[in-house]
């Protein structure tokens, strides 16, 4: 009986196998078939020629709410956030929290469309979105990003991560505004306790965000100790609370740029607390001009994996939710340019930012679920180098619908 397949990619190169080209079955949003002689027919027959087919992107922080905003504000927040050895980075938070006064879901689900249409072009099918949550922000951007993942469901998965951006401790009604923000449907509970003003305050921070975490039943996603002070100690205690609380695998860092300035010892120890924890790293290199050890993390075992972080905000004027163009800024960054370094960042932008956002199945193998990049490149190496848009992208078993996408691009209109 003939084999019948959804869709079936022909003379496939997969990583790893350079030198022989195989046949992908798809069927039922999942890969059915991975074999260098398949026959069959097929609703949709792509001929790879013999370029390099790998599971699609994943972005594991991206301050969605925000995107596009730049052009609402000066450059203060900017120059802040990347000089003087991110010694101001708190200044720069409290500089770009101006924007939030304008804050309306009606013009933020438009940017937010745009946003995320782009990264289906781009082949980024999985996104953990932050929406600020506070007294100026109220739960505006959150509905926003509720409202988007709903549309693209099947297309981009959206883990709507709401977010205390402006402290729990030291801002007013931070807490009433997150239970409110979850009790909506948000996915992720998110904190950045190394901006309060006190240890003190930093730990009620860590332990409230998992009280509210392990009340909703619901993932952690910390910004951590994203400033040029090597005193800073967050990173620990999020690990250690993880620990504690069972929380293992179940909890994810972003940023640690003081690492950057820790003695050696301290980093082993650090490395250690997120083993235990089984507790990955999102950085952002390209973003500031510090960031996580990522060589000395990766070399530990320590799960490890690269964020758009920002789109045409405060922080960053650029970003194009390309995951690509992420790693290949960071190969540069992190002076990780022979072959197995290029392969450890394709990683970071497949295989390890899914595992950190517990997203299950996202491998290239029978059985896993259908979402898969065909790249206009034959390796690693050439993908890197001109990080362009990807020939065709498959989410959930279906190919994306790039025409539509790149009119939503266009007007930030769904309908």
């Amino acid at each position: 009986m003939t084999a019948q397949f959804d869709i079936l990619i022909k003379h496939a190169r997969l990583r790893g196998k350079p030198e022989s080209l195989v046949n992908i079955g798809i069927s039922d949003g999942q890969i059915v078939s991975l074999e260098e002689r398949l026959s069959g027919e097929a609703k949709s027959v792509i001929d790879a020629e013999g370029n390099l087919v790998t599971e699609s992107f994943v972005n594991p922080h991206l301050h969605l709410c925000k995107v596009y905003t730049l052009q609402m504000m000066d450059e203060e927040a900017l120059t802040a956030y990347q000089g003087e050895g991110m010694g101001k980075a708190m200044n720069a938070i409290e500089l770009a929290a101006r924007v939030k006064e304008k804050y309306d879901e009606a013009w933020i689900i438009k940017n937010v469309r745009k946003a995320v249409a782009q990264a289906a072009i781009y082949g980024n099918t999985h996104i953990r979105a932050f929406a600020d949550v506070d007294s100026k922000a109220r739960l505006e951007g959150v509905k926003a990003l509720i409202r988007a993942r709903e549309e693209f469901k099947g297309i981009v998965e959206i883990q709507v991560c709401a977010f205390a951006q402006d402290g729990w401790v030291r801002e007013p009604g931070a807490d009433k505004f997150m239970r409110q923000a979850m009790e909506l449907g948000a996915d992720v509970v998110g904190g950045i306790p190394w901006i309060e003003y006190t240890d003190a305050d930093v730990q009620q921070h860590v332990r409230e965000i998992f009280d509210l975490a392990q009340e909703f039943n619901k993932d952690v996603s910390m910004l951590v100790d994203d400033a040029g002070d090597p005193g800073l100690r967050s990173l620990e205690a999020m690990a250690v609370e993880a620990i504690k609380r069972g929380w293992q695998g179940r909890a994810l860092a972003h940023h640690a740029r003081a690492m950057a300035l820790y003695p050696q010892p301290y980093v082993q120890k650090v490395a250690a607390l997120l083993k235990q924890a089984k507790m990955g790293v999102v950085s952002d290199p390209h973003t500031g001009p510090l960031h996580a050890r990522v060589k000395e993390l990766l070399a530990e075992g320590v799960t490890v994996c690269l964020g758009q972080d920002d789109i045409s905000d405060a922080y960053y004027p650029f970003g194009r939710n390309n995951m690509l163009e992420v790693a290949f800024l960071a190969a540069h960054l992190l002076w990780m340019t022979t072959s197995r370094e290029m392969e450890m960042l394709y990683d970071m932008v497949t295989v390890n930012a899914a595992q950190a956002m517990n997203i299950m199945n996202h491998q290239l193998k029978v059985g896993a679920n259908a979402n898969l990049v065909i790249l206009d490149a034959p390796n690693v190496l050439e993908a890197l180098r001109n990080h362009i848009t990807p020939s065709c992208v498959i989410s959930n078993g279906k190919l994306i619908d790039r025409a539509r996408m790149d009119s939503v691009t266009r007007t930030g209109d769904w309908e």
